[in-house]
């Protein structure tokens, strides 16, 4: 059975009570055990989730796994706009990435606009909520 990582970054732990007008009510915790089930029953992978608030262990994340996962999906937050360490971390491993958003980050500030992870991952899905994670683990199931 495939092995899919799922890697979110900062502050999206309080999925569900951060800005619900802007993220959704949903509880991440719940939807990622869904996701897994629903996955699972499919009996075509299996989803593992790794949350962190921290640059260095998002990295560490991605070296302890880039090799042996048959890929990952990643949300790195506001470090999609910041972090050069995360893009080489990415770049470094042979995994392929999908990058995930739940908003459309172009459709935001402009300081959003910019992603350091877009052009080291194999494909970026925006904009489609909470759904923007089971279109990039089918992606990689699909493509990779």
């Amino acid at each position: 059975m495939k092995k899919i990582a799922i890697i979110n970054g900062p502050n999206l732990n309080l999925l569900g009570k951060r800005e619900p007008k802007i993220y959704g009510k949903k509880n991440i915790e719940i939807f990622i055990n869904l996701l897994k089930k629903s996955i699972k029953n499919k009996n075509i992978a299996k989803i593992y989730f790794y949350q962190s608030n921290f640059e260095g262990e998002i990295i560490d994340i991605i070296h302890n796994i880039g090799f042996e996962y048959n890929g990952i999906v990643i949300n790195p937050g506001a470090y999609t706009h910041t972090s050069l360490a995360i893009a080489d971390a990415i770049k470094s491993v042979s995994s392929p990435v999908i990058e995930v958003h739940i908003t459309n980050i172009f459709s935001r500030e402009k300081i959003r606009k910019k992603s350091f992870i877009t052009e080291v991952c194999q494909g970026s899905i925006f904009g489609f909520g909470l759904n923007s994670y089971e279109l990039g683990i089918i992606s990689l199931l699909t493509f990779f």
